[in-house]
């Protein structure tokens, strides 16, 4: 589970060409077009514009480049060509990308057009909660604490975490040790050491945390059909705290 000084760094650079793609489709006009446009634009954008490998396509046998989960859809969702955003949607794609090696994981859930001020409250809580488990992160932590932290966040804004899928290692594989949970006690579980590097991803969903996956075997959708959002960033344990490998530009500003 612990990267070396010099694995961190490579992770950087795919974690930063990953943040470039997110610049790049903050950029592109999203609504009218279908899920299955965006994959094959974004596609080409990390092949040929970056000399960089889709991580997602072909893992586990998923045939795309990308997630892209909307409205009711908590994570997994499969692009189609049928499936169009409109106004009024959110929408989450997770991307990954690899380069040199190694993997970098990150999602962003944006909002098409004019959406309702329940969605919005929603979508900024979730980014919220993300970055309340990201603080979180310095050795000697423990994964409680992150877990911890997202979910105080979210129940206090009245919604429920997912359970059913959590944050991951990562590196070489897209999926190593430890599993980071989006809940749980502080002063718990395993504790952070200098090196690691993981996701925190959590998924809020407006009503019950429950979910449901739907026939095509992939596409997870909460089982009451109220919206869910989710964010995530991979993340490296440093010696005095955290460093967002992911990190945008626009991001960084905003912290500044």
């Amino acid at each position: 589970m612990i990267k070396s000084p010099a694995e961190v760094e490579l992770m950087a650079e795919s974690g930063r060409l990953l943040a470039s793609v997110f610049t790049w489709l903050d950029g592109q006009p999203l609504a009218g077009r279908t899920t299955m446009e965006i994959n094959d634009l974004v596609e080409a954008f990390i092949v040929d514009d970056l000399a960089a490998r889709p991580a997602s396509k072909g893992q586990y046998g998923y045939g795309f480049v990308l997630n892209c989960s909307r409205n009711q859809v908590v994570c997994h969702g499969v692009p189609s060509t049928e499936d169009v955003l409109r106004d009024g949607d959110i929408v989450n794609f997770d991307i990954t990308l690899e380069k040199n090696g190694f993997i970098a994981d990150s999602s962003k859930t944006y909002l098409i057009g004019e959406v309702s001020p329940t969605a919005r409250r929603l979508v900024q809580t979730t980014y919220e909660a993300m970055w309340k488990g990201i603080r979180a992160v310095r050795p000697g932590a423990r994964l409680g604490d992150i877990g911890h932290a997202v979910e105080r966040h979210a129940k206090r804004a009245g919604y429920s975490v997912v359970q059913d899928y959590c944050g991951h290692g990562i590196g070489r594989e897209m999926h190593e040790k430890p599993e980071v949970l989006h809940f749980g006690r502080p002063g718990t579980g395993m504790a952070l050491r200098e090196g690691m590097v993981f996701t925190i991803e959590p998924m809020l969903n407006q009503g019950r945390r429950t979910v449901r996956t739907e026939d095509d075997g992939w596409t997870v959708v909460t089982t009451d059909g109220k919206l869910s959002a989710q964010f995530e960033h991979t993340v490296a344990v440093t010696a005095d705290g955290v460093r967002v490998l992911t990190l945008r530009p626009e991001e960084n500003a905003a912290r500044a």
